[in-house]
């Protein structure tokens, strides 16, 4: 059984960065989903939820997804229309390819007053006698049923005749559901004769083989046994796949011990290399919860990890790390690292406050000016040598 989890609806809300209190569109197609639940505590802004293609039985747990506007539960095993009442924005429902023979349970969609478009192709209540009238007449306030308009015509003589329509709806599903009930003891009396077979045959393919090639019949339990198999297959041509995922590890330094330079969210930044500390501009996401952030400044490198995946910068200069600090834009919300140097060039610094950096440039300049050379130099002059001595004696041979 597959279940609804957060960390499986926080991977399918990376367009809203993986935030789920603010998410107001959900895609959980083809999961084998069996049930429905969590949405109306951690994701009560849905207004779009598609949970087509799974293995969904009962309508449930919705009530508080007060702004849901499109509920798409096509291709599942539901049986009936329930609980629905509350979702006052409900404008589409698609129950396409389900199993829903009672039909008179559409009558709990009356106060659904913004339901416009109701599609149930594919069920059996579509072949009851009929059926368009009945659902014509008992939710007026659609526009649309199977994808085809509803003229006005249609509802004023649908609804003339709605408690006979009724009746002629209510033999037929009576009908049904003693079907259903002896379709769903033939199809455990065939399961069990097939696992029995299965039983008896020891290698895993041709069990599965078995399964595959012996005939059922299209009904929810048998769309749950085929999910099974399914599952079963894949997991044998991908043993532990799901397991043991090999994750690979960033290499953070190299085999001196220097760290190396890493952009695995690929994040735009900014380094300021500033006389006295640098300065780095990190773009995290602007809507990014705190929690997601870890901040690690050492003495020559600084690390970001951003919601598990690694920044890091190595710096030329030791750092004071007693001094460094981290700020958070409120406007962009990005990172704001102050890491000051440890070991500042004090004739940089030694400055008066009112001077600011416009003294420091002009001190580095007038720097630069003694130190260029101008004209010739007399070499003669640069060791003073008594007189006597001028003459340099010969060699000695």
């Amino acid at each position: 059984m597959v279940k609804i989890t957060e960390d499986l609806v926080r991977k399918k809300s990376e367009h809203n960065e993986r935030l789920i209190s603010t998410l107001e569109e959900l895609s959980l197609h083809q999961e084998d989903i069996e049930r429905i639940e969590h949405f109306q505590n951690w994701c009560r802004d849905l207004k779009i939820l598609l949970l087509q293609s799974n293995l969904i039985s009962k309508i449930e747990n919705l009530h508080k997804l007060k702004k849901l506007e499109y509920l798409n539960l096509a291709i599942n095993n539901i049986e009936r229309v329930e609980n629905l009442e509350q979702l006052e924005s409900l404008n589409k429902l698609d129950l396409t390819l389900n199993f829903i023979g009672e039909l008179t349970s559409i009558e709990t969609l009356k106060g659904n007053y913004n339901l416009r478009e109701l599609i149930l192709i594919g069920n059996p209540c579509c072949d009851y006698s009929h059926y368009r009238d009945y659902v014509i007449a008992t939710l007026p306030q659609l526009s649309t049923l199977d994808c085809e308009e509803i003229k006005i015509t249609q509802k004023f003589l649908a609804q003339k005749s709605l408690n006979s329509f009724r009746a002629v709806i209510v033999q037929q599903q009576t009908k049904y559901f003693i079907e259903r009930d002896e379709q769903k003891m033939r199809v455990a009396e065939h399961k069990e004769q097939l696992q029995a077979e299965m039983a008896e045959i020891n290698d895993e393919d041709a069990r599965l083989k078995k399964f595959w090639d012996t005939k059922s019949e299209h009904c929810p339990e048998t769309r749950m046994d085929i999910a099974k198999y399914h599952r079963l297959g894949h997991e044998k041509r991908n043993p532990q796949q799901e397991d043991h995922k090999v994750r690979r590890v960033p290499k953070l330094f190299a085999p001196s011990g220097s760290p190396y330079n890493l952009n695995q969210a690929k994040l735009p930044f900014n380094l300021k290399d500033e006389y006295n500390e640098y300065i780095l501009e990190l773009g995290v996401y602007k809507y990014l919860d705190t929690s997601q952030l870890k901040v690690d400044v050492e003495s020559n490198y600084v690390r970001v990890s951003v919601k598990g995946k690694i920044f890091q910068m190595a710096l030329m200069d030791e750092i004071n790390l007693t001094e460094a600090s981290v700020q958070r834009s409120q406007i962009t919300g990005y990172l704001v690292i102050k890491m000051p140097k440890l070991h500042v060039n004090q004739l940089l610094i030694v400055r008066s406050k009112n001077q600011g950096h416009n003294a420091n440039h002009a001190y580095v300049k007038e720097q630069k000016r003694k130190c260029n050379l101008k004209g010739t130099v007399d070499i003669k002059n640069i060791c003073i040598t008594n007189e006597a001595s001028d003459d340099v004696p010969e060699l000695i041979d």
